[in-house]
């Protein structure tokens, strides 16, 4: 079968008016970053004793790996079940996922109090913490994400390696080693695939049995036993959203037309995987009988409310529609809803339902923590949008692949 379409890289201007936008924000997130690591933990965050965790590790953490399943979802559906037409996406949801865990990495380690002792799970294992499964998972996942993105990195380079000076000696001998890299992965990738599918599923889960150990300390609409099993169903369901809204933003961003056809294609997966996420989620409460807590009208009841209705059943309903399939703006909107409410998910179960019995004060996140996130979220936008310029990840219909193109493969940044 032939492609319609070929990952190229991107010729666009890098420096636009929303780019330096979203440096100024960057920068102040690292300004406070900085703070954080030359006067500790307490002179950038309102965290204490009674609350030691918000949204660097609501968001930033929690809803962060959620984000990243693109990944694994899109890996399981093109390389695993060998839905071939769906190869123009995995390149970008790769990305997308080793910079969203890479930025879940920095979450976790910022947050750490003593943060130099972040290397302690590699030596001192803990089998019986459900942390400990979730850091190692996350950790080896990110190392395996930086492997199945090597054939990009040989697929750049090979026969255009062009050493600086002197170093141009070596440029046989570096190109040589980049296609016995590349000879080795290409026979080995599978288990590399197959192992961060594995991997996703266990820490995914593992983020919810973080959840379980609060015991009273949640509200009860949140506090459950399937708290796990529901952590990697709403993975599951965003995975694809997430991947439609990135590929809709990039072709936006570089003047490029949408795979509508390969979209709208993926998009039909979404319906029947939030219709199981809300069948366990709905099927749940009455089980446990918290559905009386929605009688009381207050900032947790209307927050949950908010998560399910505008998060899960609007958007259901939305991508059962084919009018809304066969529309960019309806799965563009469709997306960003199922985004928004595994966000809000991820958000109310790490800080909206922890509520510790004997609280003092309530939580509320300081400037530097949401100056923190914001900056991570837009140095990510930034580094995608220079990956992108650099590696063939953007995948771009044949009839467009001309000289420029291959111009711009040689010439790099511009």
């Amino acid at each position: 079968m032939e492609h319609k379409f070929k990952p190229e890289q991107m010729t666009k201007k890098y420096f636009t008016p929303w780019v330096i936008v979203l440096a100024a924000i960057a920068l102040n997130g690292l300004a406070f970053l900085a703070m954080r690591f030359f006067f500790g933990i307490g002179s950038v965050t309102n965290l204490n004793n009674q609350f030691p965790w918000g949204i660097w590790i609501g968001l930033d953490v929690g809803a962060g790996v959620a984000l990243a399943a693109g990944g694994f979802t899109t890996a399981a559906l093109g390389h695993i079940m060998h839905r071939d037409k769906y190869e123009v996406i995995i390149r970008p949801a790769l990305l997308t996922a080793m910079l969203g865990y890479t930025f879940v990495a920095m979450g976790v380690f910022v947050d750490i109090g003593r943060w130099y002792y972040i290397w302690h799970p590699l030596i001192m294992w803990n089998g019986n913490s459900a942390l400990f499964e979730v850091g190692i998972c996350v950790m080896i996942y990110v190392s395996v994400l930086y492997i199945e993105f090597l054939p990009i990195v040989t697929e750049r380079f090979i026969g255009r390696v062009n050493l600086p000076g002197f170093l141009n000696r070596f440029n046989l001998l570096v190109d040589g080693l980049l296609r016995k890299l590349d000879r080795g992965l290409d026979k080995t990738m599978f288990i590399f695939i197959i192992a961060g599918v594995v991997l996703s599923c266990l820490h995914q889960s593992s983020l919810g049995t973080l959840m379980i150990i609060a015991g009273p300390k949640m509200h009860p609409l949140w506090q459950t036993p399937v708290l796990p099993l529901l952590f990697l169903l709403s993975a599951f369901s965003v995975g694809f959203p997430m991947v439609i809204m990135e590929s809709i933003t990039a072709s936006k961003s570089f003047g490029l037309k949408p795979e509508t056809d390969v979209l709208s294609s993926l998009s039909k997966f979404v319906a029947p995987l939030l219709g199981i996420y809300l069948a366990f989620k709905i099927g749940d409460m009455f089980i446990r009988e918290t559905f009386v807590y929605l009688a009381e009208f207050n900032s947790t009841t209307i927050l949950f409310g908010i998560e399910l209705v505008v998060g899960v059943i609007i958007p259901l309903r939305m991508f059962l529609s084919e009018e809304v399939r066969n529309s960019v703006p309806g799965l563009y909107i469709a997306s960003m809803l199922v985004i928004f409410g595994v966000v809000m998910n991820r958000f109310n179960n790490f800080v909206t339902a922890y509520n510790p019995p004997y609280a003092t004060e309530s939580y509320f996140p300081s400037i530097g923590e949401i100056s923190v996130t914001l900056g991570f979220v837009a140095l990510e936008i930034l580094i995608y949008r220079l990956f992108v310029k650099i590696f063939p990840i953007i995948s771009v219909p044949l009839k467009n692949v001309g000289l420029k193109a291959k111009y711009a493969i040689r010439g790099g940044l511009k």
